[in-house]
């Protein structure tokens, strides 16, 4: 922690999401706002730990930080510190971005004052989120918001000073995007010197940052002229790059790659592994795309391979440049249409799950008929032989999610159907549980349970099935709340089981508004469950000590008979939380 806040110019080995920590403080940032949420979760906690450590004293006009209750609150604070003049920075995971996107595009048309950075980190596998695999880099079409794309710890760093630097000029948030290799890859990082911060100097115009019509249409069409302006910005960017051009020859080679982000050292990596020295594009800047840049790469080549996770956001532009500069250039990358492994065209890579280094290798492989020392189908074949006993994941030993989860088992009807949230009883859909029906984003446990108790089943069909769906204290606060007013509202009558167990653990035991005590260390008044469910309306409401068997059976067989909404609140804190 005290390498983050060295003031002398050395290298230190940082997280990718430690490094973009470093970045802000030495772009003098102000605000910082976040919901956890893995792979950015550690942007938050460092912020956290140096702000209840007090290991930022000695920083002259020091930062605020705060966990808010979900990621459009985030979003919103920081977009509030920004329109003050302020340098505001909001983190969050990519489905994070769902939830802000409705307060981010406003946003975007408004322009902020001072500066604002949007941190996004995606996770392609799902390693840590089980959803989607959600490819980030869409919202920042959508929301023509300039996005840039580091590949290291380094590039983490720099990056979000840079996008500090991008958002001031042109009065526009920035969206710095990584994915989870990126974030969390351990690297040297040369760190320089932390910057003093501004003071706060409320300048607001009366509906200057307000988006109602037609003042609406005059933003777009201003937010266009200023995109058009960052994309020649972009063009002269340094963040975008030719690798291994050779010089000498003003010829270029039959074969070129761009690349983006963790993309590019995969890369790097295959190309030493063949011994090849091919030109390599590397996009630091994605959007607005350096359309110039990518079109005098492209224009002598035979051959071009984008590399890219997910989604083919890069090759569709590249395509689209092709047909003015290089219409018979054969482009490499998505798989075609409808194509399986078994007849996969050569040259292509996956996408679907994480990019990985020996696909890349295998690809540039195929396409320069340089053949590499490494046999991946082999290797493949030779995993495939190997007897692995397959493994799920399991609840923490003496987590109180195990009496609750072999509760329900016990108490509930036999065509019971079991909801499930995100966060730690998400394992309540794997062995030796089995009880999750359905799994969709924070609080659809109670939104689709209201939507399946209104049924009316005919009698040839089960009849009147039980609904249960579980929550947790944390997802509760973040996006429950709504969910379960409409319920109510609704006559609907599922069981609602909020499992409180005050932390939000999955993610790191950050913080929420039950816990009484802020991201900065700081003594608040805890907002009780109890308290909010009530004033949503439940009559049917009882807290349970999540160990006590015998209270929560009899609770849940009492309340399963209500023909109105029950909750049962069962509490019992972490086990880390409680040692």
């Amino acid at each position: 922690m005290k390498e983050i806040l060295s003031n002398k110019p050395k290298k230190v080995i940082l997280l990718g999401n430690e490094a973009i920590v470093r970045g802000a403080l030495e772009a003098g940032v102000n605000f910082v706002s976040t919901f956890p949420g893995t792979p950015a979760s550690e942007i938050g906690d460092t912020f956290a730990a140096l702000k209840i450590k007090n290991q930022i004293s000695k920083i002259k006009n020091n930062f605020y930080f705060e966990y808010s209750t979900n990621e459009k609150v985030a979003l919103e604070a920081a977009a509030g510190a920004a329109f003050s003049g302020l340098k505001s920075l909001v983190a969050m995971k990519h489905f994070g971005l769902n939830v802000a996107s409705d307060a981010l595009l406003p946003v975007v048309y408004t322009g902020v004052e001072g500066a604002m950075v949007v941190v996004v980190a995606d996770d392609p596998g799902c390693w840590s989120s089980a959803q989607t695999e959600q490819d980030t880099r869409y919202y920042a079409e959508m929301a023509h918001l300039p996005m840039l794309e580091p590949s290291n710890p380094q590039e983490c760093k720099d990056f979000t000073k840079l996008a500090f630097e991008i958002s001031e000029k042109f009065k526009i948030p920035v969206m710095v995007r990584t994915t989870i290799r990126v974030a969390h890859q351990s690297a040297p990082v040369l760190i320089g010197k932390i910057a003093n911060r501004k003071s706060p100097i409320l300048k607001i115009t009366r509906g200057r940052f307000s988006t109602m019509p037609p003042r609406v249409l005059e933003m777009k069409k201003e937010l266009l002229e200023k995109l058009e302006k960052i994309r020649k910005f972009s063009d002269g960017s340094k963040l975008n790059q030719i690798i291994h051009y050779p010089l000498s020859n003003i010829q270029y080679p039959k074969f070129g790659v761009i690349a983006s982000g963790i993309s590019y050292l995969y890369v790097m990596e295959a190309v030493k592994e063949l011994g090849l020295k091919l030109p390599v594009l590397k996009l630091g800047f994605t959007y607005p795309l350096p359309e110039k840049t990518i079109r005098d790469f492209i224009k002598n080549f035979k051959k071009v391979l984008v590399v890219e996770e997910l989604e083919p956001f890069l090759e569709v532009q590249v395509r689209a440049a092709a047909k003015d500069v290089n219409p018979k250039l054969e482009i490499f990358g998505s798989p075609p249409k409808f194509s399986n492994e078994k007849f996969r065209r050569a040259g292509s890579l996956p996408k679907i799950g994480e990019l990985k280094p020996e696909y890349v290798l295998e690809a540039i492989s195929e396409i320069s008929k340089r053949k590499s020392q490494f046999n991946f189908k082999t290797h493949q074949q030779n995993f495939q032989k190997l007897n692995l006993i397959e493994r799920f994941p399991n609840l923490c030993p003496g987590c109180p999610y195990w009496v609750v989860f072999s509760v329900l088992k016990e108490a509930a009807p036999k065509n019971t159907i079991f909801g499930g949230d995100i966060g730690c009883y998400m394992l309540a859909g794997c062995p030796p549980h089995n009880i999750q029906d359905w799994l969709i984003s924070m609080g659809s446990s109670i939104g689709v349970a209201h939507g399946i108790s209104k049924i009316q089943y005919p009698k040839s069909n089960i009849q009147n099935p039980k609904v249960i769906t579980i929550i947790g204290d944390s997802t509760f606060f973040h996006a429950g709340i709504p969910a379960l007013i409409n319920t109510v509202f609704n006559k609907s009558n599922p069981l609602i089981i909020i499992l409180d167990n005050s932390t939000t653990g999955m993610t790191g035991h950050q913080p929420h508004p039950g816990v009484g005590k802020t991201g900065q260390g700081e003594e608040t008044r805890p907002i009780k469950i109890e308290d909010i469910v009530s004033a949503c309306g439940v009559k049917n409401l009882k807290i349970v000590d999540s160990m006590r068997r015998e209270d929560l059976i009899k609770t849940i067989k009492e309340f399963l008979e209500k023909k109105e909404v029950s909750v049962i609140i069962a509490r019992s804190p972490c086990i880390f939380i409680k040692s």
